[in-house]
């Protein structure tokens, strides 16, 4: 099972990024998501339990960010836990990772599209949502590079508004840090769905590992990179958190859906409302520019190895690109963005990512000590981790979840069980 990492050849991707870019394409994906949609939902779940959700959550993506360097360092392709899976624990757990990774990142796709449409155009957000996929899809298409300079400029952007919030919250004289407090209120089982909430908004590190193939020195890179943008993402998310709660109360952040411009204007600094809009409508176009890139590279990967249509595997000769999976990948999700719901599809995809990241805590379990395999409690506290949260999300999401990763197992075992051409 331990084949050695992908070779570069014909049909491979060309190597483009340094850590830099790596970084950023992973903030990208992070923050635009975690602060502008989970942030609600993981309060009305949690209530003044948020912020150890919050705990919580961290400790899972610091687990599972670990975990992934490992092994993206040692395998540097495109996949990201699907090629982990396959290669450690075998075909099928590298396809049930994979098969869980689209499904719950698509979902993903959707969810920061209609942020982007609820914030540009209320009244006509599913109609935005669907013109913001086909534009990123096309960004993505004329290749990487340009991507990451896009992502650039969105994160300088996001930063600044959310700098400009917790500046506007933190030194108002309307400020009360007794929410920051934990009440009677905050159930545990309450407390852990709101850290598998908050964990969407964590995965974004993941863009980096399945972009293993496009990224120079893969080995020193990549772990680099995920640290950096976990750790920068932690900081923020603690301080804007620590924020919005000092303004509003947790009841109070549960019933809105725009808590850091309902923040702003409590703080007394309505001229900034306009602000926080724009940032958030960034912050979610960057998120789908970076999930739209993730997916397309693991149902590459999948097409590579014909657990998807083997004419995805295509990779364009002049922009380097999976043009084809890009192509596929954003139809599917503009068909979503048009019905979908932002709050249902954020626990399905959370549900998806961490059967995914369970997956690649146990991938990173059989590294031996000379493929730098993490100390043994990161993986175990890992994947203990990702299935208490996972199982701990509003029924729906559990549901809708196993019966979408069961499906993707009963199509690995039909296609086993047919005889092959």
């Amino acid at each position: 099972m331990n084949r050695p990492a992908r070779q570069s050849g014909p049909g491979e991707l060309k190597r483009h990024l340094g850590v830099f870019d790596a970084v950023v394409i992973g903030l990208g994906s992070m923050i635009g998501a975690g602060i502008f949609a989970a942030l609600a939902p993981a309060a009305s779940a949690g209530g003044s339990g948020l912020l150890v959700g919050l705990a919580l959550a961290a400790v899972v993506a610091y687990c599972n960010a670990t975990s992934s360097a490992r092994l993206a360092a040692r395998y540097p392709q495109s996949g990201g836990t699907y090629v982990y899976g396959r290669e450690r624990l075998g075909e099928f757990w590298g396809y049930l990772a994979g098969w869980g990774f689209v499904v719950g990142k698509t979902a993903s796709c959707a969810a920061m599209a209609l942020t982007v449409g609820s914030y540009v155009w209320p009244a006509q957000a599913h109609a935005v949502a669907v013109a913001a996929v086909v534009a990123l899809t096309a960004v993505n298409y004329v290749g990487v590079q340009k991507a990451a300079w896009l992502t650039r400029a969105v994160v300088a952007v996001v930063l600044a508004v959310l700098a400009a919030v917790v500046t506007a919250c933190l030194t108002s004289s309307a400020a009360d840090t007794g929410h920051w407090a934990v009440g009677t209120d905050a159930g545990w089982h309450g407390v852990l769905q709101a850290g598998g909430l908050l964990f969407f908004a964590f995965a974004g590190y993941a863009r980096i590992a399945t972009l293993g193939e496009e990224v120079r020195d893969p080995a020193r890179t990549i772990p680099r990179a995920i640290s950096v943008a976990l750790g920068i993402t932690l900081v923020v998310y603690t301080v804007v958190a620590l924020a919005v709660l000092a303004m509003l109360s947790p009841d109070a952040l549960a019933g809105t859906s725009t808590p850091l411009a309902d923040a702003v204007r409590a703080a007394g600094v309505p001229g900034l409302v306009p602000v926080v809009r724009v940032g958030a409508s960034v912050a979610a176009i960057g998120s789908l520019l970076a999930l739209i890139l993730g997916v397309s590279r693991t149902t590459l990967a999948m097409a590579r190895d014909r657990h998807l249509p083997h004419v995805l595997a295509a990779v364009h000769p002049g922009s380097q690109v999976p043009h084809r999976a890009e192509i596929a990948v954003g139809a599917v999700v503009a068909v979503l963005a048009a019905f979908a719901d932002v709050r249902g599809a954020i626990g399905f995809s959370s549900f998806g990512v961490l059967a995914y990241y369970a997956v690649a805590n146990a991938a990173a379990w059989n590294l031996t000590p000379a493929e730098g395999r993490p100390p043994r409690i990161v993986p175990v506290l890992g994947t203990a981790g990702c299935l208490v949260l996972a199982f701990a999300l509003p029924a729906t999401s559990v549901l809708w979840g196993t019966v979408v990763i069961a499906l993707g197992a009963a199509v690995y075992g039909a296609r086993r069980m047919l005889p092959r051409s």
